[in-house]
């Protein structure tokens, strides 16, 4: 099997970061392209009996300082693909289900390969929620490489 466009789920983090490297150190072997990806999660806010107390700029910062960082994010892993000479791209969603975003871009943008990394829960947690990971695993169209 021959895969040309890698699909890159990162939330910025350590386990996330090593997942990248990876990515884009099989994408330089292989000849294929990047899409990093991020999925900010749109949690409702509820502020009925709080209106007052809030700030009204409050939640127009937040949302700032999350697509900030979602830049910031896709930054670094876009410098990382570029010091290596691999061809990429980005995108950034706001989705309350991460693994239903990624599916749903790998779907979209022809991905034949979601290379991610394992942030599996353990425990109690594991069982009740499940992970993104598993998720995406369970449910993907397209073959999916997880980093441990």
């Amino acid at each position: 099997m021959t895969f040309h466009h890698l699909l890159v789920p990162t939330d910025g983090s350590e386990l996330s970061s090593q997942a990248v490297a990876e990515a884009v150190e099989l994408a330089g072997a292989i000849g294929a392209r990047l899409t990093l990806f991020h999925v900010q999660t749109n949690f409702p806010i509820s502020l009925v009996g709080v209106g007052e107390l809030v700030d009204p700029h409050t939640v127009d910062t937040l949302v700032r300082a999350a697509r900030a960082r979602a830049e910031q994010i896709l930054a670094e892993a876009g410098a990382a693909a570029e010091a290596a000479a691999v061809p990429w791209s980005s995108e950034t969603v706001v989705h309350a289900l991460p693994h239903a975003a990624i599916l749903e871009a790998a779907g979209r943008l022809g991905a034949d390969l979601i290379v991610m990394a394992s942030h599996g829960r353990r425990g109690l947690e594991g069982v009740l929620l499940g992970s993104e990971t598993q998720r995406v695993l369970c449910q993907s169209p397209c073959p999916v490489l997880v980093v441990r």
